[in-house]
């Protein structure tokens, strides 16, 4: 079944989604001096992406969970509310809120290297996001979005690897 299988794989690509976002600020988190809380940091973040794919599983565009509304409020569908929108926004809410709490606690941090492109990626990632709720609205959006992805991604790696990889490196060489 083609259907299946593209459905699946749709779900899993949603899925990570929720361990990029952790892997993203996994290098930040355990390489740079932070807070004394900001362990539980580390483990919340990871709890969140197993949580965030585990909704995913379960109410990933359900189409067949329809309830009724109390009131006999006026809907398209002769007073059923067909919750999938509302799934998917949970959904996007999630990643907004796993994208932005662990920035809260990079932010803290006494060495602040590096915060600069990862504002900027951050910013990308969010711009990204219009065009992420526009698919189908917006010709190209999902490429468009996938475009502000990389570009995200692209700006965290550079941040990671001149603020994280290369002082580690030099640090090396020299102390040897």
């Amino acid at each position: 079944h083609p259907r299946m299988v593209e459905h699946c794989l749709h779900m899993f690509d949603r899925m990570v989604i929720y361990f990029f976002i952790a892997a993203s600020y996994a290098p930040w988190l355990n390489l740079r001096e932070l807070g004394p809380w900001a362990s539980h940091i580390r483990w919340l973040v990871w709890i969140m992406a197993s949580v965030g794919t585990i909704y995913v599983f379960f109410f990933h565009e359900r189409t067949r969970s329809c309830v009724r509304f109390p009131c006999g409020e006026a809907c398209p569908k002769a007073g059923m509310a067909c919750l999938p929108a509302r799934y998917k926004l949970v959904e996007l809410l999630c990643y907004i809120v796993m994208g932005f709490f662990p920035a809260l606690v990079i932010l803290s941090m006494p060495n602040t290297e590096g915060i600069w492109e990862l504002v900027t990626g951050g910013v990308f990632y969010c711009l990204g996001m219009v065009f992420f709720k526009s698919d189908g609205r917006i010709p190209f959006a999902h490429a468009i979005w996938h475009l502000f992805v990389a570009f995200g991604a692209g700006t965290h790696y550079y941040a990671i690897w001149r603020y994280l990889y290369l002082p580690s490196t030099l640090h090396t060489k020299v102390s040897k």
